[in-house]
């Protein structure tokens, strides 16, 4: 392309908090419309709004572990717009002087580590949402979600293609689960991503006119979205036309963007200090306490996974990209000492099992003890790997133990040579071309003669025995 595409992100983090930013109403997700709501987050008159201890907390966890710069002094904004959704006409957030300044973030780019930058993080009130009834000529306004709080965390124009994009996203949320200040539930709105995104000529320094992107629910979503929206500009540009500055909304359907109204700059909020709230003053003591309790960092974990437990780098970095899987894989390392043998079966049978049900790492009932156990089988020679791999599916559906399973189905693994050493006579006496081929040097005989000897004894052979009982019969003239 002789062109490049310029890219930064706006996301809305629902914060974890039980009560609202500036009042004591409940933000757990799916009541009925309009049953957690109190006079304050509606906006009636003469109430007044008192700022969520937690919440700031929370945003000031974020800002330390995005490197920014907290403010000793912030102060919240009314940002004034008429919306059926928004109940007062304005929205309560940080303008000028946000918590957080001033940040960055490494995300892993085709095998290296590229910095995005955080321009800022600022608290905020979510506002309501409206509710469309199909075959209605109607919507309806569900006003629980207004007041839910919100941290905003805005980026510089740092990246350069959806994929890079696609890369900072998965990168924050999995600093935001390991620092558990929100769900990062983009079904449940929790997380969502607006992305403003323009193009200029290769070799420009100056930014070309910017859309802003919407309506993404997912990581997959914004990747193509944005790679939609730059060819857009592209064609349009080469076609002779003008990029309008606007807003778009994606269409998952059509697989596109489509226009939704012009895009409002800074002054058109009429911004002014929030006259109900003092501004926000934080002492340095207690962010140096909070600093002190951060937890490990998915790239420092990373890092000590490669170190501790001598993994490569992608099975470390798939491993650490989400907390509870780390949580997971690293509690079975330290009863089953091989962590390779660990990684291979969290990374595959594992994350498999959880893909196909529908599940995440949390509502998984197997727990680590339990595949630790069933690899120490496998050591001992009780099963064969293959057998593993279907008492594993059995763990997740009967939510039965191991040994319960190979006991139940007669699994235990036959590793008697006198025993295999009948079955190995009767197969080779079976299979005297496959023999000959073995013997005039087609090495993938054997495996067909392995596999036999599996078949015979329905996988519970120990392959180990069986090739070397083979080898040794075969080697014989």
């Amino acid at each position: 392309m002789d062109y490049e595409v310029v890219i930064g992100l706006e996301v809305h983090v629902h914060l974890k908090t039980v009560s609202k930013i500036f009042c004591g109403c409940s933000t757990k997700f799916g009541a009925p419309p309009n049953t957690q709501v109190c006079p304050v987050c509606l906006g009636f008159p003469g109430v007044l709004p008192v700022p969520n201890r937690l919440a700031v907390e929370l945003a000031v966890k974020t800002g330390l572990m995005l490197g920014c710069e907290i403010a000793e002094k912030s102060k919240f904004d009314r940002k004034n717009y008429f919306y059926p959704d928004l109940p007062k006409a304005y929205q309560i957030s940080q303008y000028d002087m946000p918590i957080a300044k001033n940040g960055r973030v490494g995300i892993a780019v085709e095998g290296s580590t590229k910095v995005i930058g955080i321009t800022r993080a600022h608290l905020e009130e979510d506002a309501g949402k409206l509710v469309h009834y199909e075959g209605a000529n109607e919507s309806g306004v569900d006003y629980n979600r207004c007041g839910v709080p919100l941290l905003e965390i805005v980026s510089e124009p740092d990246m350069r293609s959806a994929e890079e994009a696609f890369a900072y996203l998965k990168t924050l949320k999995a600093i935001l689960e390991y620092l558990e200040v929100s769900d990062c539930n983009m079904e449940e709105g929790s997380l969502r991503c607006d992305a403003n995104i323009s193009i200029r000529r290769k070799g420009e320094t100056s930014f070309g006119v910017k859309t802003e992107v919407k309506n993404m629910n997912s990581f997959k979503a914004v990747r193509k979205a944005l790679t939609y929206e730059a060819g857009r500009q592209v064609k349009v540009l080469e076609g002779g036309g003008e990029i309008v500055q606007e807003t778009r909304l994606w269409n998952p359907d059509l697989e596109k963007t489509i226009p939704m109204r012009s895009k409002e700059e800074a002054h058109d909020y009429r911004y002014f200090p929030e006259p109900d709230l003092a501004p926000l003053v934080l002492d340095r003591e207690w962010v140096e306490e909070i600093r002190a309790s951060l937890p490990e960092s998915p790239r420092d974990r990373t890092e000590r996974f490669l170190a501790e437990y001598g993994l490569p780098e992608y099975d470390a970095s798939v491993l650490t990209a989400e907390r509870g899987l780390a949580d997971f894989f690293e509690e079975c390392a330290r009863i089953h000492t091989d962590a390779k043998a660990v990684s291979n079966w969290v990374m595959g049978d594992l994350l498999r099992e959880l893909n196909e049900r529908g599940l995440d790492i949390g509502a998984c009932s197997l727990k680590p003890g339990a595949l630790a156990e069933l690899l120490k089988l496998i050591d001992e020679g009780t099963i064969s790997t293959k057998i593993a791999k279907e008492v594993f599916v059995e763990m997740f559906e009967s939510w039965k133990a191991a040994p319960e399973i190979i006991r139940e189905k007669g699994l235990v693994q036959i590793s008697d040579e006198s025993e295999l050493e009948k079955i190995v006579d009767k197969v080779i006496s079976e299979n005297e071309k496959t023999v000959g081929d073995y013997r005039s040097g087609k090495g993938k005989a054997l495996s067909f003669l392995v596999g036999q000897v599996m078949r015979h004894t329905r996988g519970k052979a120990n392959p180990k025995i069986v090739n070397k009982l083979l080898s040794k019969k075969l080697k014989q003239e």
